[in-house]
């Protein structure tokens, strides 16, 4: 069977991380046609959207997009449906990719990276599952107004909505649960139900969820407490489940864990199996185009890829072996890098990971 990949590079560095990505997938000679479409700040400047047609139709019709980043200061400007990060919101809720999981692992190389003490952080492996399609980022109604009640009746004020559906909260609570069950059978379901109904009701079915999975520690904590206990203790943490604006923050914190947040691929999947596989920072605009970017993220995220849409599991751990291996052969990009180790460039360090004495075929 041949794998159609739908290639959206993006804005910033999001064209030099796919590039080197795509190049390390081409050197395992798999049956993998891509595919390239604008997406973003590069689309806008093309289409005059940030999310054409063509890029939907041909994400839509692919068996998985490899997807780069989007955003750059200068449409900061432009209405919020114009905006580069409004692809990435469309890309979900066009596609039904409700399920967001981001791996955090230390590799021992990067022990002195990351931003903790290497005692605190060493042999870190978490793995993040948030919901993406639900919560304030897609709650109606929202806008601006005049307030119509409270101390500032007659205001001008901006609101959102934060709302969930059962069907929502169950879908993401099993990927949650059968991933635990896969590892250490611990999940915590993260939430502020103290103060939020949306939360309660997100407690109350993960509470109900977990008398499918016996073999399943759950327990719960409030966003705040686990915002701290992510810096504190995190190797006391396995799979964390929690929404999309929660999500978000924890994810990007549990990032700079790893010694970097170049170092974190993200998968993002549908019920079908269909998913698009990121990085988890950002367009970075300040370094495009100076070969300095780390792709490593970018090519984890191949990796990702391969295991949970394509199902080969082999040349999923071939690629991470070969991550492994250039870290451990003293290769870091700018983000990474320490004394004694080689500074390399993000061409350069595609090329560690495709070289033929790590594993895999020659880069093209």
């Amino acid at each position: 069977m041949t794998y159609k990949v739908a290639v959206l590079p993006g804005d910033g560095i999001g064209s030099e991380i796919v590039e080197q990505a795509v190049r390390v997938l081409k050197a395992l000679e798999l049956d993998i046609e891509f595919e390239e479409a604008p997406v973003g700040g590069a689309a806008y400047e093309s289409d005059g959207h940030p999310l054409p047609e063509r890029t939907l139709e041909l994400a839509k019709n692919a068996d998985a997009i490899l997807f780069g980043a989007v955003g750059d200061w200068k449409y900061d400007s432009l209405e919020r449906h114009l905006r580069p990060e409004q692809a990435i919101l469309g890309l979900r809720k066009a596609l039904g990719l409700f399920a967001n999981l981001r791996p955090a692992i230390l590799y021992p190389e990067l022990a002195n990276a990351s931003s903790l003490k290497p005692e605190i952080v060493s042999g870190l492996d978490l793995l993040i599952v948030r919901e993406l399609t639900g919560d304030i980022y897609f709650g109606m109604p929202r806008g601006l107004r005049k307030a119509v009640d409270g101390p500032y009746e007659g205001e001008d004020e901006g609101f959102d909505t934060m709302r969930y559906a059962e069907t929502e909260v169950r879908r993401i609570a099993k990927i949650a649960f059968d991933a635990a069950k896969k590892r250490s059978g611990k999940l915590l379901s993260v939430d502020k139900a103290n103060v939020l109904e949306t939360s309660q009701f997100w407690r109350n079915i993960m509470i109900d969820e977990s008398r499918d999975y016996p073999e399943v520690e759950l327990s719960h904590m409030y966003v705040d407490n686990a915002a701290m206990q992510l810096v504190r203790a995190p190797k006391e943490l396995d799979v964390v489940v929690t929404g999309n604006l929660f999500g978000d923050i924890l994810s990007d914190e549990a990032a700079m864990l790893t010694g970097s947040i170049g170092m974190l691929p993200s998968a993002s999947l549908n019920e079908k199996g269909q998913g698009l596989y990121e990085p988890s920072h950002g367009s970075a605009p300040d370094i495009a185009g100076q070969d300095i970017a780390n792709p490593l993220a970018q090519i984890l995220s191949a990796a990702m890829m391969l295991r949970y849409s394509f199902n080969m599991e082999e040349p999923a751990q071939r690629i991470e072996a070969a991550v492994r291996n250039v870290l451990a052969q003293g290769y870091r990009t700018a983000d990474i890098y320490e004394e004694g180790t080689q500074k390399v460039g993000t061409k350069a360090m595609g090329d560690a990971c495709c070289t033929r004495r790590i594993g895999l075929g020659a880069c093209s």
